[in-house]
């Protein structure tokens, strides 16, 4: 499988960003969530395909992009549907779907059809779960930083306590993930971009 050069993705999401504002954060994000799956796969010798994953990481989050209006303000009442746009904008542009699955299968520790059923989210009914080991990373590696206002680097201790509200299979979701792939060190990353570790 031939896949997109950094340059490519970049491109790509200049072409959807509706805004200079809304590229800076998710395009941000992606790399930085590329660079924490980097320092995993580096620091724990995963046995994984580091090239899908870091393009897995570098398009994770481009269906955010079509959660804004007109005048770039982020629909956030249906930003789980996010996932799923990506998936659909990567299909549309003749992605496969080996690609496409990074977009609708990071969100969370992973979203079953029984969670869209119970919390009656907005997505068809199904499994929108990790399957692969590269897949499994970029949505670990993605739990690490947030794009709220401002954006923020999270802490295994943060994000396990976020999750919690979602149910005890959820955080020993994530633990099991923890122990994994390991726990990254985000210090240089917080140096670098500056976002507060919370």
């Amino acid at each position: 499988m031939l896949l997109p050069t950094d340059e490519e993705i970049r491109a790509l999401h200049e072409r959807y960003a509706p805004t200079p504002a809304a590229f800076d954060l998710v395009h941000t994000h992606c790399e930085i969530v590329c660079g924490i799956a980097e320092r995993l796969l580096t620091d724990g010798g995963l046995d994984v395909d580091a090239d899908l994953v870091r393009v897995g990481a570098l398009l994770h989050d481009i269906g955010v992009y079509r959660l804004y209006d007109g005048d770039g303000r982020i629909d956030e009442a249906g930003y789980i549907r996010h996932g799923i746009l990506g998936y659909e904008l990567l299909k549309d542009e003749g992605f496969p779907d080996v690609l496409c699955r990074f977009c609708s299968c990071h969100t969370g520790v992973g979203i079953t059809r029984d969670d869209v059923r119970s919390q009656e989210l907005p997505l068809p009914v199904a499994d929108y779960v990790a399957v692969t080991l590269e897949e499994e990373l970029v949505m670990y590696a993605d739990k690490f930083h947030s794009k709220t206002d401002p954006p923020t680097f999270v802490t295994a201790g943060s994000y396990a306590a976020r999750v919690r509200r979602f149910g005890a299979d959820k955080v020993a979701r994530f633990r099991s993930m923890c122990e994994t792939f390991g726990v990254p060190d985000l210090t240089s990353f917080v140096a670098e971009y500056g976002h507060a570790p919370v």
